[in-house]
């Protein structure tokens, strides 16, 4: 359990931070970057909840907490002391995703044109959520490309914005209410 006497350290006053394993790294690091935005997105999320109820409320509340691990995974490099005992994205939590999408899609009609983010409040945050998962999962991408990342935390964040879109639109009223993209429609 994470017990947090002090909040200030004076540790990063000098543009430098701690990862997991004690190491420091630049604040604008790649990796720092990549789970400073799931960080970002958590927030936004926490932004839908307030316009959302029930069983939607309950599924944010875990993507909430889940976001926690994945910064928390993001923040343990592989192959450092704490990596061993780190706390990591596995499988079930994806396929839970998929699971959510499946059954939020089931009553959805199919699209016939982009949508714009918009329709209700709840909506459009949760396309808010969408494009910072679709941040993070890129910064994090590219973090991959030079460091050891977990494969299940990349894509726990790809499913998560399939995820929000989806609910997005059964916040729509099943999708009946979602702003479609005119193509040309102001030339």
């Amino acid at each position: 359990m994470v017990k947090l006497t002090k909040i200030y350290t004076r540790g990063g006053d000098k543009g430098q931070t701690s990862l997991t394993d004690g190491s420091r790294q630049p604040k604008y690091a790649p990796r720092i970057e990549a789970y400073g935005t799931i960080d970002e997105a958590n927030a936004a999320y926490g932004l839908a909840r307030l316009h959302t109820k029930g069983g939607y409320d309950e599924m944010l509340s875990r993507i909430q907490n889940d976001l926690f691990d994945a910064g928390a995974d993001v923040s343990t490099p592989a192959g450092s002391v704490k990596s061993d005992y780190a706390l990591r994205i596995i499988d079930r939590q994806v396929t839970r995703l998929e699971e959510e999408i499946d059954q939020m899609n089931d009553d959805l009609s199919p699209l016939n044109s982009f949508i714009l983010p918009g329709g209700s409040a709840a909506s459009a945050h949760l396309h808010h959520c969408r494009t910072i998962i679709r941040r993070a999962e890129r910064l994090l991408v590219k973090v991959a490309e030079e460091e050891d990342i977990s494969p299940a935390v990349i894509r726990y964040l790809n499913r998560l914005s399939d995820h929000a879109f989806v609910m997005a639109r059964k916040l729509n009223n099943n999708g009946r209410d979602d702003v479609l993209w005119l193509p040309g429609g102001n030339r």
